[in-house]
């Protein structure tokens, strides 16, 4: 439009006047009246081209600002819902402490993430609330189970014990052992739930060559061969919750690995993070069957005639990973049995 409308306004060459003038007159002119329409042509034609020129500039620039102003703004404007969603992913993945707090005007963004604060607050309650609780029972348990133990034990060694109390009292201990260690379970696995608050430096490679020589007496009478590869995985947390991982990995390797099994134990390095993984042998498994190990409660099929566990062990394991910002893979091999690695992040040096 501009270009048209500069175009309209500057002035073409002079019309021919030699209507006008007579024959001397216009022989004498001819030549000027030529020179000046040729640069009248030609000054329109610069001027034209100038703003054809400076136009496209002007506009390419005005798109790449236009463009860069769009960007600051878009995002000033999302910042606040890109700051819920990073919010949200990490409560998802590690704990419902977090609290988005957002700040600035009472808009529809900041009401979204009061709400979503509130929402993790009564979540965050309700869910102390349930571990509290299950941790409170189960210590409220062990007492008495430990002295029904004792009681049992010392009548055991009574010698005008009865014949009936002498049958049933090894059942009544193995009953009694395996609700102590469901007990424990329950502790364990409520106290994993939580947050590592105090993280030290921890290397998985001395846990795991602690837990297997610990692990050798059971290992022997199950029969299993437990090899090991173990490179330095150091890593931070909270010692004692990651042995019992170990521990519980371990154990359930032994205790399925089936008649005359073995069992692989590796740790190390590996992309980024550090790593354990435990292979065993046993009975074959489904793919859609090793996500139901990690449930409490819940063991494969061909898992539970041993009755070895309580069902908790692989939750633990499961349980105390995600407390440390880790991850658990696992699954089925083809020989049969079970592949599990639980990957921890590595720990910074400096």
């Amino acid at each position: 439009m501009m270009y048209f409308l500069v175009s309209q306004s500057l002035l073409d060459a002079p019309s021919s006047r030699r209507d006008l003038l007579d024959d001397e007159v216009e022989r004498r002119t001819a030549g000027i009246d030529e020179t000046v329409r040729s640069a009248i042509e030609a000054y329109r034609a610069e001027t034209l081209h100038g703003l054809l020129t400076w136009s496209i500039v002007a506009l390419g620039a005005a798109l790449v600002l236009a463009g860069v102003l769009g960007w600051f703004l878009a995002g000033r404007a999302l910042r606040p819902l890109q700051q819920v969603t990073e919010t949200a992913r990490r409560v998802a993945e590690r704990n419902l402490h977090e609290r988005i707090g957002l700040t600035g005007p009472k808009d529809e963004l900041r009401e979204l993430a009061d709400t979503f604060d509130a929402m993790l607050e009564r979540l965050d309650r309700s869910f102390d609330a349930q571990r509290t609780f299950v941790a409170n029972a189960s210590h409220e348990l062990r007492t008495p189970l430990a002295v029904n133990r004792t009681l049992l034990e010392v009548a055991l060694g009574e010698p005008d014990i009865s014949d009936d109390l002498r049958r049933l009292a090894p059942t009544l201990l193995a009953t009694n052992e395996r609700s102590e260690r469901l007990v424990e379970g329950l502790l364990t696995l409520a106290r994993s739930e939580q947050s590592v608050t105090e993280p030290v430096a921890v290397d998985l490679r001395e846990i795991t060559s602690a837990v297997l020589d610990q692990e050798k007496g059971e290992a022997t009478r199950h029969g299993m061969a437990v090899t090991s590869q173990l490179r330095h995985a150091l890593t931070t947390g909270n010692g004692v919750l990651l042995e019992r991982m170990v521990v519980n990995l371990v154990q359930n390797a032994i205790r399925h690995g089936g008649p005359d099994g073995t069992a692989r134990v590796w740790t190390g390095p590996r992309d980024g993070w550090v790593a354990i993984q435990v292979e065993n042998t046993g009975p074959k498994l489904g793919t859609y069957e090793v996500e139901g190990l990690f449930e409490p409660f819940r063991r494969g099929e061909g898992r539970s005639a041993r009755g070895q566990g309580v069902g908790l062990g692989l939750s633990i394991v499961r349980s105390i990973a995600r407390a440390h910002g880790g991850r658990v893979v696992a699954r089925p091999r083809d020989q049969g049995g079970l592949l599990i690695r639980v990957d921890l992040p590595a720990r910074v040096q400096g």
